[in-house]
């Protein structure tokens, strides 16, 4: 990869993860760290564009569906797709489907662009991750072999211990914090071959245990608030992104600080 290259677009394609959950911002929205890239690569080059159609909840299907050929049309200078861990987390999942639909979004998006990024992206270490583990990893073993066979770039958050700390994640233990997605920015700026600025993979300091009583109220809190709504769900065939639109559906000018189009530019 050139180092110190020059990007003028870039559209990002995914799910909750790319939307920018839960690094949230005063006004309730949601950046993340595909917005923190853009914000980096726009004041590196003036007219840069950006387009965020990644949507909370979305299936790889879905993905395919929705975004990928409007992504494609776009033919912008760098792509991500980060997409197939919402299919690993259902009691239930093919993962010979995912991998033709992974396959299928990747044949149709690697011609289309500058450059194709994909991503192993991160996983909070727990029981949770410890069941689908395999899943994942399959997953990305079909990340990999897509990449060497289409020449797109893998960021390989996975394999970073810090991306797997517990305090890196939000109180839904499905998200990271902001720091968590700055971190995630740095890593797939080092690895469009842009200067690095910090090493996104440093280690945090030594936790300090939390007792007891606060590890049961943060049980109960998450069991209330996130665990019981993702339950029901899943039992009724609905999703977090159901009806939502993305938040940045067209390619236009970003200027670097919100997540909304510049003033004058199309609607």
């Amino acid at each position: 990869m050139e180092m110190n290259a020059s990007y003028t677009s870039f559209v990002a394609v995914g799910d909750s993860f790319t939307e920018g959950m839960s690094d949230l911002l005063p006004d309730g929205s949601y950046r993340g760290w595909a917005d923190l890239l853009a914000a980096r690569l726009a004041a590196r080059t003036p007219g840069f564009r950006y387009a965020n159609l990644a949507v909370r909840g979305k299936l790889i299907g879905q993905i395919v569906e929705e975004q990928v050929e409007r992504a494609a049309a776009m033919a912008p200078d760098v792509v991500t797709l980060v997409g197939g861990l919402n299919d690993t987390l259902r009691p239930k999942v093919d993962m010979g489907r995912v991998r033709g639909l992974l396959t299928e979004a990747v044949e149709r998006l690697a011609p289309a662009c500058g450059q194709l990024v994909l991503m192993r992206s991160p996983a909070r270490n727990g029981p949770v991750m410890d069941r689908i583990r395999p899943r994942v990893e399959e997953l990305f073993t079909v990340v990999d072999e897509l990449a060497s066979a289409h020449g797109a770039l893998v960021v390989d958050i996975y394999s970073a211990p810090v991306l797997g700390d517990q305090r890196m994640w939000d109180v839904d233990r499905l998200h990271l914090t902001a720091e968590g997605h700055r971190r995630v920015a740095e890593a797939v700026w080092q690895r469009l071959g842009l200067p690095a600025e910090e090493e996104w993979r440093a280690e945090l300091p030594p936790a300090v245990p939390a007792r007891w009583p606060a590890r049961r109220m943060s049980d109960l809190r998450f069991a209330r608030e996130h665990l019981g709504p993702w339950v029901m769900r899943r039992v009724t065939g609905r999703s977090s992104g159901d009806g939502r639109a993305a938040k940045r559906p067209e390619l236009l000018p970003y200027d670097g600080v919100s997540g909304a189009p510049q003033e004058g530019a199309a609607p």
